[in-house]
């Protein structure tokens, strides 16, 4: 039995039997062509292009029909690649300089522009290699004559071993057969990780070089998607006890379909809003599946991961798709919120030397007006189909709001000039997720309609410390004084304001915390839909007399500890 530890990036635990998938490019040939043969080398570089554009439009069309508009952005930018005039120019200079044979200028140009990707700093940009890869494999394909390894005719359930899945893999693979994922590459963000949440498989990445070659076809595989844990032939004991743990899990969903539809009310009535945090279009079924009160967080973001700027339409689309399947339960929709962490140089978001701290979401769409208007203008035309909320990220003074508010009215402008039609009157809040948000949240609950606490965020920012950094990730305790009395001055300032107050964080995911949440005044949490039925169930298992006295007694210790220690010691009895 081994233990290996990945980056958990698709939640669910299951046990199969592995399934290594290895592509192999070590007999690539390589030989010298003669000066009159180069145009003949061209045109079968121009014929393997061609016939792999085929594909992936072919592979777009499924994605689209399958997985939804933002999974089919992944094979545009393969297109884009394809159909580079710069990319094109290189491979035919090339040829003619090195009279080499087109598979091996091919095979030179993917090597250069891996090790290009590999060495950026962003982990976003490193991700591209797959893209590179992909395109690069099938180009070779067609020129050798070769039919690639196809995960589509899987016959038996597997749990996929790879170095990396490409994004035509994902789409292509028999869904059905396929219990999980294990890559050694990859990382939360990437196509694969992105596709295997949107199928809902279990999925590790990022577990390091050398597992396709210490794994065999057949070896039982335990992955642990919630954990990031991956065990080879776990022992018997180890089995059975994941099998009990797995029954156990569906008593559990059981438990949690009849909860389904039953509000989360406090034992002296207090009701809690319980919303749904999603990053896809394809997650509104665990939306409805776990009973979210509605979207309290649809990251738009995730739709721009695919290399290029979706345009009004594809937007809209994707926003009207969610809002027609809440079927009147509001969605509130977080315009563009890259920078930082979620760096696109496609939209010219990188070279920041603390990207944290610089030109990211509302500062980034503030400046780039037209990209932010583009989105504006396709959540406006959605909000005719349903209950619609705007929520503009990472504000931090006034002025900023009142910008994004001017926008947003030329937006309504542009769309009534087409004729579309819109909630005139939808309403706009903001992220509170940076200090100055939280101190003058009474000023800005002026100018707005709701507050989403986004703890992430403000946690790191109030400490000082890089949420992905291992060396300070001590310092990122939502317990921590500071960001408690943040929070509670933001309920206090909306309360004052009569405008409702959400938070959106990882922290009202932990039914100890909603507890403690709701009792410093929070009467909306937003999470991602597995977590409701836990804290629905701590929830009505108190009373907001209980919560108000934890949160009293919370406000008054000295250390995240203690804090933590506290809850638990009352609240796990």
């Amino acid at each position: 039995m081994k233990v290996i530890k990945g980056i958990p990036v698709s939640p669910g635990v299951t046990i199969a039997p592995a399934f290594v998938f290895a592509d192999d490019a070590s007999d690539i040939p390589e030989y010298a062509i003669e000066p009159d043969h180069v145009p003949e080398e061209i045109a079968r570089y121009h014929e393997a292009s061609r016939l792999a554009r085929q594909e992936i439009e072919a592979l777009r069309d499924k994605a689209k029909s399958e997985a939804g508009e933002e999974q089919a952005a992944i094979f545009d930018a393969h297109l884009m690649m394809l159909e580079d005039p710069d990319v094109l120019e290189r491979i035919e200079r090339e040829i003619n300089e090195t009279l080499r044979n087109v598979e091996a200028v091919l095979l030179a140009f993917e090597t250069e522009m891996i090790e290009t990707l590999s060495s950026s700093p962003d982990p976003l940009i490193q991700e591209r290699v797959s893209d590179v890869h992909d395109v690069v494999r099938r180009i070779l394909g067609h020129l050798l004559k070769r039919e690639r390894l196809s995960l589509a005719d899987l016959e038996a359930d597997v749990v996929i071993i790879a170095k990396e899945l490409l994004p035509s893999d994902m789409v292509g693979m028999a869904r059905s057969r396929v219990k999980g994922i294990v890559t050694e590459a990859g990382g939360r963000t990437s196509h694969a990780a992105i596709l295997a949440r949107a199928f809902q498989i279990p999925a590790v990445l990022g577990v390091g070089h050398g597992l396709v070659a210490q794994v065999r076809h057949g070896q039982e595989i335990f992955i642990d998607g919630d954990k990031g844990i991956v065990v080879i032939e776990p022992d018997a004991t180890m089995v059975q006890r994941q099998r009990l743990a797995m029954s156990a899990k569906l008593e559990r969903e059981r438990a949690d379909r009849e909860l389904r539809d039953k509000p989360a009310i406090m034992k002296d009535g207090t009701p809690i809003r319980l919303l749904a945090n999603i990053e896809v279009p394809e997650e509104v079924e665990n939306v409805l599946e776990y009973g979210a009160d509605g979207i309290g967080l649809f990251r738009s973001e995730f739709l721009f991961l695919g290399g290029h700027v979706p345009g009004e339409e594809e937007q809209y689309r994707a926003y009207r798709k969610v809002v027609e399947a809440l079927n009147g339960k509001p969605v509130t929709i977080r315009t563009l919120d890259i920078g930082g962490d979620k760096v696109l140089p496609e939209l010219g978001a990188a070279g920041d030397k603390n990207p944290l701290l610089g030109w990211r979401a509302i500062r980034f769409c503030l400046e780039k007006t037209e990209i932010f208007k583009t989105q504006l203008r396709a959540i406006l035309r959605a909000s005719a189909h349903g209950k619609v909320k705007i929520m503009f990220p990472m504000i931090s003074t006034l002025d900023e709001l009142i910008r994004a508010q001017g926008l947003l009215a030329e937006a309504k402008w542009e769309c009534k000039a087409h004729g579309y039609a819109m909630d005139s009157a939808i309403e706009t809040g903001i992220m509170v997720e940076v200090p100055s948000a939280a101190i003058c949240a009474d000023v800005l609950a002026r100018s707005c309609d709701f507050f989403s606490i986004g703890t992430n965020d403000l946690t790191q920012y109030t400490l000082a410390a890089d949420r992905g950094n291992e060396k300070v990730s001590y310092l990122n305790e939502p317990y921590n004084l500071a960001v408690l009395r943040l929070i509670k001055m933001t309920v206090s300032y909306g309360n004052h304001a009569h405008i409702d107050v959400s938070l959106c964080g990882e922290m009202a995911a932990d039914p100890v915390s909603a507890v403690l949440l709701a009792g410093l005044g929070l009467r909306s949490l937003s999470m991602s839909a597995p977590s409701i039925p836990a804290v629905k169930r701590m929830l009505m298992s108190v009373s907001l007399e209980e919560a108000s006295s934890l949160a009293h007694q919370a406000l008054n210790l000295n250390s995240s500890t203690q804090v933590s220690a506290m809850l638990n010691s009352r609240l796990n009895r």
